[in-house]
């Protein structure tokens, strides 16, 4: 379905605010899609690429060189995970001692990556964020709550979430709560009791906040999708780097295609609800710094899928538009554009000022 006139130059685009007050004014919801511009927006000079890639490229351990190859793959929670149960295999059937030595060598190393990526890409902690930026970002996503709509994000860092919980943590729901520990009771009369850890899946129902591939603070324990949080003694992101270094991971979904994604997504149940959920919306969906790229295949085939009439919210997708940043990008959209099954439209994502 071609909406994009072929002969359109970027500086011809739309801005963002004649965007959003045309989707104002319709009666339907209107949804947020971020991808990595988000944060780069923010400051380019530590979210302009992704760390975690350049840090596994850069190890020079030829056994996780190895590793990489066999596993074939750069998840990094995976490739952590298969270390520890080869590590304990190793032990179970008396390795050499050497053999031991060198995979714990390996484990050690590609933690510590991970950790120095993790800290080298997100500020310390949410004040520092500058008040006016903080505010401004709020202002931008608060007018998708006001139309009904659901914020989806591929991002894995933090930014989104210090925001809402800075300005207005109720307006969000990510899906988290406390697991009510006396059910029985409380049907009695008395107090409820409520766990001290936040588990997903108990605001589900209410959720309008996804991370389509994971974010830092969120944690599988095979039982539950459990969420980090702040405590008297740490920030957030040191207890994360504490969990880690306790050789538990968070979860996000890093590399692989389009279909390795996928196939990530599918094995959680936070993700595949996440992404089951950008799969059923409806009305309009706005990008920004999200490229729909040769890997996004998978985030292309959910909107497909919100296209076709869902009885159970009454309505489907009709348009999406996405935030080009150069006359680069709108020509990539243009060439891929015969892949929605919706209009597609393109704004200059330039004139948004998120982070005023």
């Amino acid at each position: 379905m071609s909406n994009i006139p072929k002969k359109l130059k970027f500086e011809d685009l739309d801005d963002y605010q004649f965007v959003l007050d045309k989707l104002s004014k319709r009666n339907k919801p209107m949804h947020l899609l971020l991808g990595n511009g988000f944060s780069i927006a923010y400051d380019h000079k530590i979210f302009s690429y992704n760390k975690l890639y350049d840090f596994i490229d850069k190890l020079e351990d030829p056994l996780l060189a190895k590793l990489f190859g066999v596993i074939n793959t750069k998840n990094f929670e995976q490739i952590m995970r298969q270390l520890d149960m080869t590590i304990e295999i190793a032990k179970a059937f008396d390795a050499k001692p050497k053999f031991v030595e060198k995979l714990s060598k390996a484990h050690k190393t590609l933690q510590k990556s991970l950790i120095d990526a993790v800290s080298k890409l997100h500020p310390e902690h949410v004040f520092e964020i500058a008040p006016q930026e903080s505010k401004a970002c709020f202002n931008f996503l608060d007018k998708y709550f006001q139309k009904d709509g659901n914020i989806f994000s591929t991002n894995y860092d933090l930014l989104l979430y210090w925001v809402l919980m800075r300005n207005n943590p109720e307006i969000s729901v990510d899906g988290f709560g406390k697991e009510l520990l006396n059910p029985e009771e409380l049907k009695r009369g008395e107090e409820g009791e409520w766990s001290e850890e936040l588990y997903w899946g108990y605001n589900k129902q209410k959720q309008n906040i996804f991370y389509l591939h994971g974010a830092l603070p969120f944690f599988d324990t095979n039982i539950e999708i459990e969420k980090e949080q702040y405590t008297t003694r740490h920030y957030l992101l040191e207890n994360i780097q504490e969990r880690m270094q306790n050789h538990e991971y968070p979860i996000f979904v890093t590399a692989g295609n389009g279909d390795d994604k996928l196939a990530h997504i599918m094995h959680n149940k936070y993700l595949t609800y996440c992404y089951d959920s950008l799969s059923n919306i409806n009305g309009s969906l706005v990008s920004f710094g999200f490229n729909f790229g040769d890997y996004d295949e998978h985030i292309i085939d959910a909107l497909n899928k919100s296209t076709k009439f869902n009885p159970q919210t009454g309505g489907k997708l009709y348009s999406i538009y996405v935030g080009v940043y150069s006359e680069g990008d709108l020509e990539h959209i243009k060439g891929i554009e015969h892949k929605f099954a919706c209009k597609v439209n393109v704004y200059d994502s330039q004139t948004a000022k998120i982070w005023n």
